[in-house]
């Protein structure tokens, strides 16, 4: 029997969330032949959820360790797994890690990190404004508001070109407040799968420094982009290098297949050791009241593959391989649209973009189409996750982009 009303009455669903929601309209799909290019998660040319081999037997080895313990970790972490999380991040030989300035606290993967630095910074720069690309992932507007922080957007993507908006960019960095807090993406930019170059960087660097700004990198994707976590580094370590204040926030969910289990890295670089042992209390006054402290697990698994000199060599193998298919499938599809469709319109864009997303330009009617017409869900940015194409399936993805274009005029709307 329900109940006429309940305390909770007044409360409103609220709107699924854009990634979430678009990979169940997939799950409830019927149709046999349906592709799913919505959710950013690493699986095979069969398909199939990707279990790296390092972590399987990382695993296996935690199965029959006498020493496994279930027992409370400290609020800021695992210290073992800090240290070798900002090692990958910021390099062994770095000069802030040898002097210790760096503050490291383990979080709930990336989107905990974020969180956690984004309430930090609430508290430690209040009034600062946060400066956030457009477009970014979702999830960034949400966890920022929620932390207080105030968000402007500065240009990122160029729409015509498909390309950077490093002019756009530039300006609005060089228009904003002083002190500004600004949020780049490490590497393999999401949604649009577009980096800067080293030459872009170092102009944003130039610019970031002249205004006092404080750089917050999202390291989602390190090791996907080019395949060597060194490379997909570089413009982290060069801002700290050119002396820029710099938070990170690292993620194990793509590079090591732990999605679930919720392990990464919240890092903040200080002036001093102190400095850094003065912040770190701050950010543990925040993880206290919130979730008390993280999870053994994850961060087990993590430790036993970077630990060890053959377990990570194997681990940057298996990164290199996963990178490597996610390239072949970018050629797969230009190849399909261009040599075999003749798809109307340049899709070297294809090509040009980096890791695990393409920003395809398709419009949101277009979007539809592929859906409606095709059973082929990508988001309604046009964002798809390129680590979902397989050979099996690149031919029709091609045909229902194709069909798109040469059926919806992308200035139409739903």
């Amino acid at each position: 029997m329900e109940l006429e009303a309940s305390a909770w009455s007044g409360v409103g669903a609220v709107p699924p969330d854009a990634i979430f929601g678009m990979k169940q309209k997939f799950t409830d799909d019927a149709n046999a032949d349906k592709v799913n290019l919505t959710v950013g998660s690493y699986a095979t040319d069969e398909g199939k959820e990707y279990l790296l081999p390092t972590v399987r037997a990382a695993e296996l080895a935690m199965a029959t360790d006498p020493a496994l313990s279930h027992g409370y970790l400290k609020i800021t972490g695992d210290d073992e797994f800090i240290n070798l999380s900002l090692d990958l991040a910021f390099g062994a030989d770095s000069p802030v890690r040898s002097a210790k300035r760096v503050a490291g606290v383990q979080t709930l993967s990336g989107t905990g990190a974020l969180r956690l630095l984004a309430t930090f910074l609430a508290r430690a720069l209040p009034g600062k404004p946060l400066l956030v690309s457009r477009p970014t992932w979702g999830n960034h507007v949400k966890i920022f508001r929620a932390a207080g922080l105030e968000q402007r957007g500065y240009r990122y993507w160029e729409p015509d070109a498909r390309a950077l908006d490093l002019g756009g960019m530039l300006a609005d960095l060089r228009a904003a407040p002083m002190g500004s807090i600004v949020l780049l993406h490490a590497c393999a930019h999401n949604p649009t799968g577009v980096d800067p170059t080293k030459a872009q960087w170092t102009s944003i660097c130039d610019t970031m420094l002249a205004r006092g700004q404080v750089a917050f990198f999202d390291m989602a994707y390190q090791g996907y982009a080019t395949g060597d976590v060194d490379d997909d580094a570089w413009a982290l370590r060069y801002f700290v290098k050119r002396g820029v204040d710099v938070l990170a926030a690292q993620s194990y969910a793509k590079n090591m297949g732990l999605y679930g289990e919720r392990v990464g890295c919240a890092a903040i670089v200080c002036g001093s050791s102190a400095e850094a042992s003065a912040v770190r209390s701050n950010v543990a006054a925040i993880v206290r009241p919130m979730y008390s402290n993280p999870p053994r697990h994850g961060a087990a698994i993590v430790k036993r593959v970077l630990g060890s000199a053959s377990s990570r060599a194997q681990w940057t193998t298996e990164l290199k391989q996963m990178a490597a298919r996610i390239s072949a499938m970018r050629i797969a599809l230009h190849t399909e649209l261009v040599s075999v469709l003749n798809t109307p319109g340049d899709w070297s864009h294809v090509l040009a973009q980096i890791g695990m997303f393409c920003y395809t330009g398709l419009s949101e009617v277009q979007v539809q189409h592929c859906i409606d017409v095709h059973h082929v869900y990508l988001l309604n940015s046009g964002r798809i996750s390129v680590a979902g194409l397989n050979t099996g399936n690149v031919a029709q993805v091609a045909r229902a982009f194709d069909s798109a274009v040469r059926n919806c005029h992308p200035a139409a709307r739903l």
